[in-house]
């Protein structure tokens, strides 16, 4: 392994235990995941994979996993979920933020792997990006998510407080912000 940039934010490493006992390790992404980026969008099924890009998308190309593994860890983040395999760790889901034209203002996204689906992480992941924003003063949320997925909708809607919600196209827009009780248990 490669040594870890300056910026690395290491306080944001660690293990998370999901409903049924699974525990998995939770980091910040490095520039040399996107080999694995790519892997890990190879195993995402095709309804999977169009939910978080919104478009069929067979193969993770090499220049969009070298955009999507390289942050700055303050205006861009993304937090991968790996677990230890025989043959190495794999990534089993990445949760992102990406800065906007407004300051305060990110727009998040993520993805589990289908087979570690139902499990708690996706919740955990979610909670874990929008936290780590809002360390880094970001206190608004925009999402983009197909109107008919009902299950990142009702997530979105069940922990945080939705300012807005446009629908147009089969896309969904929702800006949020963390529901004070929810922002106040790690602070």
């Amino acid at each position: 392994m490669t040594a870890l940039p300056d910026d690395y934010p290491i306080e944001l490493e660690r293990k998370l235990t999901l409903r049924d006992g699974s525990v998995v390790h939770m980091r910040p992404i490095l520039p040399d995941d996107a080999t694995r980026l790519q892997e890990f969008h190879g195993r995402l099924s095709r309804d999977t994979a169009y939910q978080r890009f919104f478009a069929i998308v067979k193969r993770l190309p090499p220049d969009w996993a070298r955009v999507l593994s390289t942050v700055d860890y303050r205006r861009r983040l993304a937090l991968v979920v790996e677990t230890a395999e025989s043959s190495g760790p794999e990534l089993i889901a990445v949760g992102r933020y990406e800065a906007t034209d407004e300051p305060d203002t990110v727009e998040v996204a993520f993805v589990v792997q289908d087979s570690w689906q139902n499990r708690g992480l996706g919740t955990l992941l979610f909670d874990e990006i929008l936290r780590a924003a809002a360390a880094r003063t970001y206190r608004r949320f925009r999402a983009y998510v197909l109107s008919d997925n009902r299950r990142m909708l009702d997530l979105i809607t069940r922990f945080t407080r939705v300012e807005t919600r446009k629908n147009e196209r089969g896309v969904t827009e929702l800006i949020f912000t963390l529901r004070p009780e929810r922002a106040a248990i790690r602070a």
